[in-house]
């Protein structure tokens, strides 16, 4: 048997007020897996950009040298 099995013979049991409540909740799961999937959408198609906009600068050359970045103290 099945979870999905399971909750339906859990639900035939209840009266109709608390099914509007398990209703609610499930509506509610299923917008929370929503904006979870989304944001993993959004964090791959970032990913993608950002590794688009970086490729090949592993072969430029650097313009700077060590000295140019230090700052001294006085």
């Amino acid at each position: 048997m099945t979870t999905a099995d399971h909750i339906s013979q859990h639900l035939q049991t209840l009266p109709e007020p608390v099914l509007r409540e398990v209703l609610d909740f499930v509506e509610f799961l299923k917008s929370r897996h929503k904006i979870s999937k989304d944001r993993e959408e959004d964090t791959m198609w970032t990913d993608l950009s950002l590794t688009s906009a970086m490729r090949g600068m592993e072969y430029e050359e650097v313009p700077y040298t060590l000295t140019d970045i230090k700052e001294s103290f006085r």
